[in-house]
């Protein structure tokens, strides 16, 4: 069975212009590995409207899930819910449920619960909450698209809230082999092990270690016996 695929699009003018690092790819592209769901896309745009609904548009169209980072928070520039609320071409209001869960929050907290932070509340029509135990204030799911907060850590929660709800494939499984000797001398013989294996993703990634050049080989699938023959003839044919 072919495993689901996905794209990840992160939004923020945050990250274009380079102010804020972005850690929830790194995480999300670990997360769905495990989970054995390929992710074959990733894309950043900025917080403009137009920009997230044609995004959001053409990746949920072309993979299994779509998974969105950033713009649902409590300010005039969060404006994801309501990119896709018009992608999906639907209503968008103050969702009941999530507008319980904030109150009793904040009231907890002790901060006023305002209309700001009220914008949290703001669900497209149909969605499914995303559970945030971090600080409360949900994602939610339009059909293959799941939107989530931005802050790593409160991503990486509603991943793990999302997650298990999803079907997955074969977990995807590596193994490498690094050689002291430059991707130009073995591109050749790689390339031919590679051709026996083409189920198998098989990769050259160049490095320098005290002045000399080196490569790392590796190898990633579904079949750990597949990897492992694989993994034989590369030392046999590489390691010194």
């Amino acid at each position: 069975m072919t495993n689901p695929t996905a794209a990840m699009l992160v939004i923020g003018d945050e990250i274009l212009s380079g102010r804020t690092h972005d850690a929830n790819t790194h995480f999300l592209a670990g997360a769905l590995t495990g989970r054995g769901i390929n992710l074959r896309e990733v894309r950043v745009v900025a917080d403009e409207q137009e920009a997230i609904v044609a995004a959001v548009n053409a990746l949920r169209a072309a993979y299994t899930h779509l998974f969105t980072s950033g713009g649902i928070g409590p300010t005039h520039d969060d404006i994801t819910a309501d990119a896709i609320a018009a992608a999906f071409g639907v209503g968008i209001s103050h969702r009941a449920d999530a507008m319980a869960l904030l109150t009793a929050h904040y009231q907890k907290v002790g901060h006023e619960f305002n209309a700001s932070r009220q914008r949290m509340a703001r669900i497209p029509d149909g969605a499914v909450l995303i559970d945030n135990p971090v600080s409360i204030a949900p994602g939610f799911s339009v059909e293959n698209v799941h939107v989530m907060a931005g802050v790593p850590s409160i991503f990486q929660a509603m991943v793990a809230s999302v997650l298990p709800t999803l079907t997955g494939g074969a977990p995807l499984l590596s193994d490498s082999l690094r050689v002291m000797t430059g991707e130009g001398d073995i591109a050749a013989p790689f390339g031919a092990i590679a051709a026996r294996y083409p189920d198998l993703s098989m990769g050259s990634y160049p490095f320098v270690r005290d002045g000399a050049q080196g490569t790392n080989l590796v190898v990633r699938g579904t079949d750990a016996g597949q990897i492992a023959a694989a993994m034989a003839e590369l030392t046999a044919a590489f390691a010194r």
